[in-house]
């Protein structure tokens, strides 16, 4: 669909806003379906990621929806709520294809009996000949995509003040950050406050993992939470002021925990050099943030300012580009020598395939779940890590650069049935083409983007509206009214209201402990670079920690989840060396939260969209870490 009202088109270079106005003191923001609150002024449904985006460009090449098909769901269900509540709705779930949203978004609302306004942001393409092309001109040459900042969407805003905003590929942070620019009446030179309003918007912008969730850990006396409360935890929401003070929280009586320790890791989560996180509006210092609890359901934000560099140049642009053909198989052994019929199996079908096609099996990864699939194993374990196991699965997975070649290796892996060792069953195989999202910095003036907007028709009688209404309420939602903040001074404040009372003391020196005992850590990707945080249970500890996590302390345990093989042979030399020419290591310390960033580049097997592990985010390397034993200095 081409969006039929559209606005001229712009340029993503920076043009102050022309006599800004200041229509709130504060501004209430939510995340997600997060309707705990009744007064939130915005809900941000932040859905896209370069997975995602990949998937998308491949469905639409195929001939499916561009956009994000969960969009029909999501505001079948969030649409007369928010019209009820005058909230405005804002996601980037319209993807590669945002128009194509728009026109489902207002189906969806002349069926609900709903007169609503939804405005599109989005990038587009020109021609050669410079001009705009008007067939679908927001599909980009080659399903290419740019992260744009929050300039489209404050346009939607100040122009047709509808009840929903789709945009296209839109940074995290930015989607968040657009309505407090236009409520609070902020411009884009006021660097301070762009700064304080990100941070906003990169706590918010994974949802619940601010509440809670993806935290919870049973044994770990500082991350415990009963099942019951992480059944119930609230997507978090933020009150932003005038000035730039920012308070996240979570539902008044909701289960889950917002604590400073929550909060931390969704700081350091996919930053980089946290001293210069870049955003499309600004680059944020964020080394000096810190978190002080208000109650149990509330945590002022401070310290985030302008980096030196403070608004980037270029814009990150993201294309497809084909990287092979995947094939892989899984196949599950049991009982007495499981280990090693799995490794037979590994044996024979790397065989059969190099018989066929000799030189391939350097494209094959393989490892066993159940067994050392996820690395998860310390360091000084290694050598005895072949322990006994009685129940384990066998995955192989290649990445080849013919569709034959990924075929053959599903014909091959399937016979184990005839032809393998015994006892081996569930057998699942495929194989699919991968693409990968390379990057590329461009000139801000050479990324264009516009807007438009469309009405549903007035429908005066429906009992659709009732219903749909009727249906909400019986949906689980915390029914509380945000309260008033009062941001008390919290200069001596050290006690984490939301957690339970644990005695803090630094960890023990001179004995090997688990790196569990002595901190926690979330990891995040960014292509083929892995980003994870190390933030001590007991803050003081961290300048010992900084003593031992050293960059080649890193390279060593990770360079475990270089191995082809459960059973590596003698090419340990050869991986040594690659990891000292390929694998880089960067440590920043973060004062604020007194935690360390760690971002090692070259590590996840190309990245997400390509990775050959099971777990291609690579978020169970948190586990790899951790679980190393060291021996802490006095």
């Amino acid at each position: 669909m081409e969006c039929e009202d559209r606005d001229e088109i712009h340029k993503c270079v920076i043009k102050l806003r022309v006599n800004p106005q200041k229509r709130r003191e504060k501004v209430y923001i939510g995340c997600g379906a997060g309707f705990g609150v009744k007064k939130l002024n915005y809900l941000v449904l932040e859905c896209l990621a370069e997975r995602t985006l990949a998937e998308r460009y491949q469905v639409m090449v195929s001939g499916g929806d561009g956009y994000d098909s969960r969009i029909l769901d999501w505001m079948r269900l969030l649409l007369p709520l928010a019209m009820e509540r005058r909230t405005c709705l804002i996601t980037n779930m319209g993807a590669m294809d945002p128009c194509g949203a728009q026109e489902k978004v207002l189906e969806i609302a002349s069926s609900l009996g709903l007169s609503v306004s939804v405005a599109v942001a989005h990038e587009i393409s020109v021609t050669k000949s410079g001009s705009s092309s008007l067939d679908k001109s927001y599909l980009m040459e080659g399903g290419a995509s740019t992260y744009l900042g929050a300039a489209p969407i404050v346009e939607c805003l100040e122009k047709y003040q509808p009840n929903v905003i789709i945009t296209s590929r839109v940074a995290d942070a930015a989607l968040f950050l657009a309505p407090m620019v236009y409520e609070l009446g902020w411009n884009w030179d006021e660097l301070q406050h762009l700064a304080q309003g990100s941070l906003a918007g990169h706590l918010l912008e994974c949802g619940c993992q601010l509440t809670g969730g993806y935290f919870m850990h049973p044994g770990d006396k500082y991350r415990d939470i009963s099942f019951p409360q992480l059944l119930d935890l609230s997507l978090p929401y933020a009150e932003i002021s005038f000035d730039g003070t920012v308070c996240v929280a979570k539902a008044e009586g909701s289960g889950g925990v917002l604590n400073v320790s929550t909060c931390a890791e969704q700081l350091l989560y996919e930053v980089g050099d946290p001293g210069a996180y870049v955003t499309p509006d600004v680059t944020i210092d964020i080394r000096y943030v810190s978190f002080h609890p208000l109650s149990s359901s509330e945590v002022l934000c401070t310290g985030a300012k302008p980096s030196a560099s403070s608004v980037p140049d270029k814009l990150l642009r993201l294309f497809p580009k084909d990287c092979g053909w995947k094939g892989w198989g899984e196949i599950s052994y049991g009982g007495s020598e499981c280990v090693k019929r799995a490794k037979a199996a590994e044996f024979l079908v790397r065989s059969w395939m190099e018989e066929v096609f000799p030189g391939v099996n350097c494209h094959i990864l393989s490892y066993i779940i159940g067994h050392d699939s996820l690395k998860a194993t310390s360091i000084d374990d290694i050598a005895s890590c072949l322990k006994t196991s009685e129940d384990i699965r066998l995955r192989m997975d290649g990445l080849f650069e013919l569709k034959e070649h990924a075929v053959q290796f599903v014909r091959e892996f399937t016979a184990l049935y005839t032809n393998g060792p015994a006892g081996g069953g569930g057998i699942s195989t495929g194989h699919k083409k991968e693409i990968v999202l390379q990057k590329q910095l461009v000139d801000r003036d050479h990324v264009l983007w516009r807007t438009g907007v469309e009405q549903s028709p007035l429908i005066i009688e429906s009992n659709s509206q009732g219903a749909a209404l009727e249906g909400l309420t019986k949906t689980h939602v915390h029914e509380s009214a945000l309260p008033p903040m009062t941001h008390a001074d919290t200069s001596n404040l050290v006690t984490d209201l939301s957690s339970p009372k644990i005695n803090l003391s630094p960890a023990p020196s001179g004995q090997k402990i688990p790196l569990y005992d002595v901190a926690h850590s979330r990891v995040g990707d960014k292509g083929n670079d892995m980003n994870f945080s190390i933030i001590p249970h007991f803050a003081p500890d961290i300048e010992r920690l900084k003593l031992i996590i050293t960059p080649q302390w890193v390279k060593e345990v990770v360079s475990t989840l270089l191995d082809t093989s459960s059973f590596p042979n003698s090419d340990a030399n050869d991986k040594d060396k690659w990891v000292d020419e390929h694998v880089k290591v960067e440590i920043y310390e973060v004062k604020g939260i007194q935690s360390l960033n760690v971002v090692v580049r070259n590590i996840l097997d190309g990245g997400v969209n390509c990775s050959r592990r099971i777990d291609r985010h690579g978020k169970t390397i948190s586990d790899l870490i951790l679980c190393q034993r060291v021996v802490l200095p006095p």
